[in-house]
């Protein structure tokens, strides 16, 4: 795996989620405990830095009110009632242990569930030559897998870091890693990843022993080659 052609993408790593007092923590809490997903993913992100890949933070946000939504259902209703990621909040902001480095790129506008739909992700990703888009976050089986599933449409090689995403509960958790994930992606966790995340061997020339090129012996002895004296 190529890290100049590949991106971690980070969905919804935000205080809401990920933090003591924020909105969804008490949700969602026990699945991170049991996946440590959010140590996984600073050293995913640390690693991917330190490797050339690029790290892509998409965070959700709404004005006072959220008048993005007009007349919200389902998932999307309960962010609105409990008044979840409201921009310039404490809420919305992105956890202090993933915060994004001068090199990492923030992705803006995601308004629904698919990181693509509302924002300018597929234009970043396309126009920095990225072939392989691995994904963590929030949820496992809401915005990860929407995300997972455009990803797959548009092309993309998909990577879905398992111990690096957490949702309502445990059952939903294995439901998505069982039936979805494989579908649409690459799944693995973490350590596998990073293991795979190595930029390519540079192809070594072979050399005799007294240090020239078996290369140019050979070409010497091939089949245009003169061998009569």
């Amino acid at each position: 795996m190529d890290p100049k052609t590949t991106a971690v993408v980070l969905i919804e790593f935000q205080n809401d989620f990920t933090t003591p007092r924020g909105v969804f923590h008490d949700v969602v809490k026990d699945v991170m405990r049991s996946t440590n997903m959010l140590a996984h993913t600073v050293k995913v992100a640390n690693a991917a830095r330190a490797a050339g890949a690029a790290v892509m933070h998409v965070a959700i946000s709404f004005a006072d009110g959220y008048r993005e939504l007009g007349h919200p259902y389902g998932i999307l209703k309960d962010v609105a009632d409990n008044q979840a990621f409201r921009k310039d909040t404490w809420g919305a902001a992105i956890v202090e242990v993933l915060k994004p480095q001068p090199d990492d790129i923030v992705i803006e506008g995601k308004r629904g569930l698919d990181a693509f739909a509302s924002t300018n992700l597929d234009f970043i990703l396309r126009h920095k030559g990225i072939r392989t888009v691995a994904l963590a976050g929030f949820l496992t089986n809401v915005c990860v897998e929407s995300t997972m599933r455009s990803a797959y449409e548009r092309g993309f090689d998909v990577v879905t870091l398992k111990d690096c995403t957490a949702t309502l509960s445990q059952a939903a958790q294995d439901a998505a890693l069982a039936h979805s994930f494989g579908v649409f992606s690459h799944p693995m966790n973490h350590d596998e990843f990073l293991k795979r995340l190595a930029p390519p061997r540079a192809r070594r020339v072979p050399r005799s022993a007294n240090g020239r090129d078996l290369l140019l012996g050979a070409m010497s002895c091939g089949p245009d080659s003169d061998t009569t004296h």
